[in-house]
């Protein structure tokens, strides 16, 4: 939390920053849960979402709340986050078109 929240290090507490380590830990299992079995349709779009919860969490702290300022501590995040949103949505077509095709074989 130290590298992270700068613009305004008073407004985060050892409450926050362990939540926020929480919030970490599960959404790091829930992308290896979904690395392990990309084609679980479920798993791939709640993956996806923490992408996007991610990204908007990092936005409103810098653009909103301003207790992020834009650090290597922040683009960092913001990067992972903007590229794994896009190679995801990628990777989704290919998994609705994988879907279609076992359908038609099962018909």
């Amino acid at each position: 939390s130290e590298k992270l929240y700068t613009a305004s290090p008073g407004l985060v507490n050892g409450l926050h920053a362990r939540t926020f380590g929480v919030w970490t830990l599960l959404s790091s299992v829930i992308r290896c849960l979904c690395a392990i079995d990309i084609r679980n349709r479920t798993l791939y779009h709640i993956t996806l979402f923490t992408f996007f919860l991610a990204l908007a969490h990092f936005l409103s702290e810098v653009f909103i709340y301003h207790t992020a300022a834009l650090t290597i501590g922040v683009m960092a995040p913001l990067m992972v986050a903007s590229f794994s949103i896009m190679g995801m949505l990628i990777g989704l077509q290919y998994l609705e078109v994988e879907a279609l095709s076992q359908n038609k074989k099962k018909n």
